[in-house]
């Protein structure tokens, strides 16, 4: 079904450093198969207190939220939802009549993704980052039962705080450990960004571990992903997550739950 944008419609975006496609193509394929009055658009911007100002001034419906703004919007909000107040860090904001509620809707899909994947809590893991994604990733992991794990980071001041508040250790680099589940939740590897080619781990600590999971969404296939695949690994992509995130974002904009076959068609329609 055709969209025809008028006066009642509702603007939903996003705000990254490096807009991507594919929330675009997935939340309007939603809007147009549901009959929805809903349009989607990706920004970015270079002034974040702006940014969250025009959301509020303009009733822009929702927003969600990727690097490198996950933390800096928290100022600008009125309320944050149990799922970002845990870890202080927001991927949604949904705007009611002027007042800006945040969520996180990454720790949802990352603790689905545990389950669904049979990663062992027993596991000893290894997480590359201390930013917005790696906190959601901590928690997860954390409240799944993970206890044996290491936060690295070169940031000694934030990893320190990320390991200290999920019980975790904090490392500059991984030197002699050989975690069975390695996870990079850095842009190491983002397609369109400086490291777009690197690998977040060497080849001999992904030949060491059982599963790999890599946050970065796009694109689907990142180089970490292609060496674990390679190396015959058990692998989870940020293309996993970012479905079942954007899910989660849409129902909170919407009040609609699409059903999976759905969902599984706009996902398909996002990607290609």
């Amino acid at each position: 079904m055709e969209l025809y944008i008028n006066k009642d419609t509702l603007l939903c975006m996003s705000l990254a450093a490096l807009p991507g496609n594919f929330g675009t193509r997935f939340h309007n394929f939603l809007y147009r198969e549901l009959s929805l009055n809903f349009i989607y658009k990706a920004f970015t911007t270079r002034d974040i207190g702006s940014a969250i100002g025009g959301i509020r001034a303009l009733g822009i419906r929702g927003c969600a939220i990727s690097m490198p703004f996950k933390e800096a919007c928290i100022q600008y909000l009125d309320e944050l939802d149990a799922s970002a107040k845990g870890i202080m860090s927001v991927n949604t904001i949904v705007n009611t009549d002027g007042y800006l509620k945040a969520y996180n809707t990454d720790y949802t899909a990352v603790s689905k993704l545990i389950q669904s994947n049979g990663i062992p809590s027993s596991a000893s893991f290894g997480l590359l980052g201390s930013g917005g994604m790696a906190k959601a990733v901590a928690c997860a992991l954390r409240d799944a039962g993970f206890a044996n794990g290491l936060i690295v980071a070169r940031n000694q001041a934030s990893g320190q705080a990320l390991a200290h508040q999920y019980g975790f250790q904090w490392k500059r680099e991984l030197t002699g450990e050989r975690p069975e589940l390695l996870i990079n939740a850095t842009p190491i590897g983002m397609a369109g960004g400086g490291e777009a080619d690197q690998v977040a781990f060497s080849e001999e600590l992904v030949r060491s571990a059982q599963f790999v999971f890599d946050v970065v969404a796009l694109p689907a296939e990142t180089p970490l992903i292609r060496l674990a695949s390679s190396l015959g690994k058990k692998t989870i992509s940020g293309a996993d997550a970012i479905v079942l995130q954007a899910v989660e974002q849409f129902v909170l904009y919407t009040g609609v739950r699409p059903t999976t076959e759905l969902i599984e068609k706009a996902a398909a329609f996002a990607r290609s």
